[in-house]
């Protein structure tokens, strides 16, 4: 109902509502973009703007900033069927236009046929830009948004343009054929003032390397979970990690919960808790997915292509807090330790185990958990021996236990539980935790 208004209303307003092309794999791969204006005051109804008198007789409000979107490839043919959540999602956030580029056409059939037209379909969006340049819009104010094969075409879009444009965010940039090729072929820091990308299918479709001056490693950056690992689930198999970045970008503008990330050396030791404050290189700010101004990290100069970690959960809104939790034997133990920690609230239980190496103390991990710390009512702790047919493990140890919610800071210290405490074998054992809310 809501829709047919929006359209209608598009249609009271001077012009019909415009939407993508379909193309079929016989039709060949001309180009045929379009592009399409989306507005606060008509979200669900899009503008076709053909030519430069267009532009000036459209929506478009040039002193707003300009958001565009820029797909990837389409195998079928088909509308990318997560364009109009997140035009949505980018209107319901801010007040500014919304150009999605369809190139349906040039992007249908083949995966390397598309790539060769990447060059072509970034001057056509590029003299696009020039022109709303002409109209006196600030190259500032741009931020492209590329999904895919869509990001490096941005990139090239930001080469084009001096490196001068605002900002180009990369959703899962595309891996085949761009993984080894130049700075000036892919997406790469230089093609913009700030460069971001949420990889999250590095072993498939996406890029592996960094290619931003922050580069978000979402669960390390492949395997999200929720998606399923097994081939007999099809289609879903195959795309459902690497569409991950789309979904997760879009949550983070329309929910309100931070997707906080914490730059790290590796993913492991991302895990492993050798990470937990945003100090180096990024003087405590931690970056965020979403619009803030540079992920909001506060610095005036940013490093390049550091790879940041986080953790999700398996659905929208995808958020998650990062608690780091320790462990210390009050005695070294000549085997690996391991111990089962769950954090249970009013609504979830969340876990991770921490393992102690042989002949060390202490040991500690990070364990993500959806509601914050404070609201955590009680923490479960598992020891779970390492019984073998020729040696029986020790019956049960004894430790202290720390939490801390990250990111660390000179504010923020562990919260202890105030005494030593005996864990006996494979046996569930619970505290409440002395973590308040701010």
């Amino acid at each position: 109902m809501v829709g047919d208004l929006e359209r209608n209303t598009g249609r009271l307003s001077g012009h019909r509502c415009a939407d993508f092309q379909t193309a079929n794999i016989l039709r060949g791969s001309k180009l045929k973009v379009q592009f399409l204006l989306f507005t606060s005051s008509s979200p669900s109804c899009g503008e076709l703007i053909l030519a430069d008198d267009d532009i000036k007789k459209s929506s478009f409000n040039s002193s707003l900033e300009t958001k565009i979107i820029i797909h990837g490839f389409r195998a079928l043919g088909t509308k990318p069927s997560w364009i109009e959540g997140l035009v949505h999602a980018i209107l319901h956030t801010s007040q500014v236009n919304v150009i999605a580029v369809d190139w349906v056409y040039g992007s249908t059939g083949a995966y390397p046929s598309a790539v060769e037209n990447v060059t072509q379909l970034a001057l056509s969006i590029s003299q696009f830009i020039s022109k709303l340049l002409a109209l006196g819009v600030s190259g500032t104010s741009i931020h492209i948004i590329g999904v895919s094969l869509g990001a490096h075409v941005g990139g090239l879009v930001g080469h084009f343009h001096g490196g001068q444009l605002g900002r180009i965010t990369g959703l899962d940039p595309a891996g085949p054929k761009y993984t080894r090729a130049s700075p000036e072929e892919r997406l790469d820091p230089g093609d913009a003032l700030f460069v971001e990308a949420i990889h999250t299918d590095a072993d498939n479709f996406g890029i592996r390397i960094p290619v931003g001056h922050i580069d978000y490693f979402v669960n390390g950056g492949k395997d999200q979970p929720g998606c399923p690992r097994f081939i007999s689930a099809g289609y879903k198999y195959l795309i459902c990690d690497h569409m991950r970045a789309v979904h997760l970008y879009v949550s983070a503008l329309k929910h309100s919960c931070p997707i906080l990330a914490f730059p790290c050396a590796s993913h492991q030791d991302f895990l492993n808790g050798h990470c937990v404050d945003c100090v180096d290189p990024f003087l405590f700010s931690c970056p965020r997915i979403g619009l803030l101004e540079q992920a909001g990290v506060e610095m005036r100069k940013l490093p390049k292509e550091v790879k940041v970690y986080l953790m999700t959960s398996t659905s929208a809104p995808f958020c998650v807090h990062h608690s780091l939790v320790e462990f210390q034997l009050q005695t070294k133990r000549n085997v690996v330790t391991s111990i089962e920690i769950t954090f249970c609230s009013n609504s979830t239980n969340d876990s991770a185990k921490i393992t102690i190496p042989k002949l060390q103390v202490m040991g500690k991990q990070l364990l993500a958990h959806r509601v914050p710390l404070c609201q955590i009512n009680s923490v479960t702790l598992k020891y779970l021996p390492k019984n073998k047919f020729w040696r029986k493990d020790e019956s049960s140890i004894v430790g202290k236990f720390c939490a801390a919610q990250l990111p660390l800071d000179s504010n923020r210290t562990m919260s202890c539980l105030p005494w030593n405490i005996t864990l006996p074998g494979n046996t569930n054992v619970s505290y409440e935790l002395p973590a308040t809310c701010a």
